[in-house]
Formats: structure tokens, C-alpha cells, sequence
């Protein structure tokens, strides 16, 4: 049977544009669909999940150096009594509101890295964040992101999914900018749901039941054209008929907190669950900027950061998913030393990295922060970051470091 221009009609992307030379489609398309006929799409590959704490994060105040007594001489007010914190060990101890850190460092699945950053730190938000992102010490704006490099050095995914995946509302990150693949932002399921023109059950219904007659005639005619228009809000539908299995699963009843950090890692776990074949997601929490009143601000920030992380990560090794994901969080530099006038903290530059997984190396790396010989305020980086890029880069996604870092950096014992 021939498809019919109604059943183009129903591959509609609303906003976008359907257009269709001949009677067949992309060769990914016709895979895809035959794929989900025949078994539905899964994969095992390595996910890396990136997390980026903008506006600088309080690594003094998240890792607290408790024995220091720089740390409490220099923050009469924004210390944190012993007592009340995580101890990690006789020196340092997590902030009372990363519960859910410490119980997964007790679960072996957290490794903190202390005392990271770059040489001659750059204590502007915008500088400092093109440099986490490009992985370049000089970037300029058109330097392309780490990851989105690293896609060019990788294979495309089966499926027809996007290599990479930005999770929220702002603007793609430079991280993942610069690339030759196109890598499409994303808010919510039903937003997915929308761009791929899914109204309801019935509407997925027909759209697959279309996609299947196209991609048979698509096999019988590889060489016809058929191409999506607004490439930056690109899904395919083989990744919309996973989706839309999974909304109608009932049996997901994996607890998140409300936190929209949290929904964000909901999202990403319903997509790898789902079987899509994206291999880098990335989403950030912003509000680490905390020049005044740090306070209860941050506390509130780090207790939706570990408890969301917590539940993301116990969803997915509930889900048999948590040995092939690793989590990745990091923030443009720490906050100094000393609290200001304003009871919060100003620019700082090195600070704490968190790796998150069944399969990291769990425990604290690198050395303690030294509070005694400071570097115009602030504690002197140790690590350069670049030493976990190049390790998450060569082992974890099988992508060669030194391609996309432009020079090789040593590993550090992580995974």
C-alpha cells in the first residue's frame, strides 16, 4: 500500500514544516520505524548527565573544611557548626542539606573532587563559564562547546535520536554549541510531545500508523528526499512513539521531589528509560550567586541539588539503568574565603566537582583547599579540570581527549 499525502499530512510538526519529494523518507526515519515495529528501540551505551551550578557555588560552604580555623575565622557568620554536617572524614564535612550526597556517598556512588579549576582564574561569570564550556582557556564566542565537539568525534546514534540533549528553558549552553549535529533544547515531555504534533493517544496512533506505510516505501526507495525544517527543535518520531509508550506506563512510580531541578532529572530518566539512543543530556540549576544573604539561599540550593540527584539516581538503578549513567556537576568557580559585609560571599575560583554513579571511584580526590596561602583571596586550584574532561571523554563516552581538549591531560583515579 503507498502512503497518501494525508499520511504526510499527520507527520505535520505543527510550527514546522513537512516537506516530502517523492513517496519516501530519510533513511534514519524508515530504520527507526521498522525498528519500534519490530521490537521497540533500546540501548546500553554510556550516558553522561551534565549538571551546571550557575553563578558560582559555595564549594567552601558545600564541602566545608570544619577542622580549618581559617574557615571559621574569615566566616564568623556564614560557618557551619560541626555538629549539624555530613563528616566525610576528620577534615571535611557536606553541608546539613546534602543529605541526599551523603547517603549516596554511603551508597559508594558520589566521588568529590576538591580543589579543581584553571590557571590565572577568571572571576567573570560570562569568561570564567566559556571556559568551563569550551574546555579553552582563551575562548572566543564562536569556540565550539566540549561536548559538542566530542559529537563530531563520535558516531551518530541509532534511531535517529540526537547525539546531546539540553534539558530547560535557557539557551543552549556553549558546551553543546559549534557542533556539525544540531542539538535541540527541551522543557517537558509534553513539549516534546507537541513538537512532534501528538495531540492525544489516538492522534500518536495514527501518526505511527502513517510513519510505518512511509518507512516501508522508504525501503523500497532509498534515494527520495524528505527533510525537517527548524532543525533546532528537531526530534524524530521514532523518539515520540518511545515517549509516548512511556507517558502511558503506569507502572513508573519512581518519587521525585518538586523541585524543577528535579522534574529536569525525571525528564531525562523518562528519555533514557524510554530507549532513546542520546548519549550526553545537560540542564543547570542557576541561583549560586550569592553575594548577600547566602545563608538560607544556599542552604535551600544544595538541598535541591542533593535530593534531586538522589532520586534520579534511584530511579535509574531501580529502572536497571544506573550502571551505564554518570553524572557530572560543576559550577564556573567558588566564592572567596572571607564573607563580605552583605553576610554572603564574592568571586572566588577554585571549588569542588562531583561525579555521580555506581561506577565511579566514591570518596574525596584531590587535596585538601589551602586556607593558609591564598591567591588573592582565594584557596589555589590543585586540579585542573580538564584532567576530569579528558578522563569522562576517553572512558566513559569513548571519544579521544585530545581532539576535542586540543592537548592530553592525565587522568585522575575517578571511575
Amino acid at each position: 500500500m503507498h502512503p497518501t499525502r494525508r499520511d504526510f499530512l499527520r507527520l505535520s510538526l505543527g510550527t514546522s514544516t513537512l516537506l516530502a519529494c517523492g513517496t519516501s523518507v530519510p533513511t534514519f526515519l524508515a530504520r527507526s520505524a521498522s525498528a519500534l515495529a519490530a521490537s521497540g528501540a533500546t540501548n546500553q551505551d554510556n550516558v553522561l548527565v551534565v549538571l551546571e551550578l550557575n553563578g558560582g557555588n559555595d564549594g567552601l560552604n558545600a564541602i566545608i573544611p570544619y577542622r580549618d580555623d581559617e574557615y571559621h575565622k574569615r566566616r564568623p557568620k556564614l560557618c557551619v557548626a560541626q555538629e549539624r554536617m555530613h563528616k566525610i572524614d576528620d577534615h571535611v564535612g557536606l553541608h546539613p542539606s546534602l543529605s541526599g550526597l551523603a547517603k549516596l556517598l554511603d551508597a559508594q556512588q558520589l566521588a568529590i573532587v576538591q580543589s579543581v579549576g584553571y590557571p590565572n582564574p577568571n572571576r567573570s561569570h560570562f569568561e570564567s563559564m566559556a571556559i568551563w564550556q569550551s574546555a579553552r582557556l582563551r575562548p572566543s564566542a564562536n569556540t565550539p562547546g566540549w561536548l559538542a565537539h566530542s559529537l563530531d568525534q563520535r558516531p551518530p546514534t541509532t534511531g535517529g535520536d540526537a547525539g546531546a540533549l539540553h534539558v530547560g528553558e535557557t539557551l543552549l549552553p556553549q558546551a553543546l554549541f559549534g557542533s556539525q549535529r544540531q542539538v535541540p533544547s527541551l522543557v517537558s515531555l509534553e513539549q516534546f510531545r507537541r513538537r512532534v504534533g501528538i495531540a492525544d493517544a489516538a492522534a500518536a496512533a495514527e501518526q505511527r500508523e502513517a510513519l510505518e506505510r512511509i518507512s516501508g516505501q522508504g525501503r523500497r526507495e532509498p534515494g527520495a528526499l524528505l527533510q525537517f525544517i527548524q532543525r533546532s527543535t528537531m526530534v524524530t518520531y521514532a523518539s515520540s512513539a518511545r515517549l509516548e509508550a512511556v507517558r502511558q506506563d503506569q507502572t513508573d512510580t519512581a518519587a521525585y521531589p518538586e523541585f524543577g531541578l528535579a522534574q529536569r532529572l525525571k525528564l531525562i530518566a523518562q528519555l533514557l528509560k524510554a530507549g532513546l539512543t542520546t548519549s550526553i543530556y545537560y540542564t543547570q540549576l542557576p541561583g549560586f550567586d550569592t553575594h548577600a544573604n547566602q545563608l538560607v539561599a544556599h542552604a535551600e540550593l544544595l538541598r535541591e541539588v542533593g535530593d534531586s540527584l538522589k532520586a534520579f539516581l534511584d530511579d535509574l538503578n531501580q529502572a536497571g539503568q544506573g550502571k551505564r549513567v554518570l553524572v557530572l556537576v560543576f559550577s564556573e568557580f567558588g566564592r572567596r574565603l572571607a564573607e563580605n559585609a552583605s553576610g554572603g560571599t564574592d568571586h572566588g575560583s577554585a571549588a569542588p566537582v562531583f561525579l555521580l554513579g555506581s561506577r565511579v571511584k566514591a570518596g574525596l580526590h584531590g587535596p585538601y583547599p589551602d586556607l593558609q596561602n591564598l591567591q588573592d583571596g582565594d584557596p589555589e586550584h590543585a586540579i585542573d579540570f580538564r584532567r576530569i574532561y579528558a578522563l569522562v571523554l576517553d572512558h566513559w563516552l569513548k571519544c579521544p581527549s585530545e581532539k576535542v581538549l586540543g592537548e592530553k591531560f592525565a587522568h585522575l583515579p575517578l571511575l
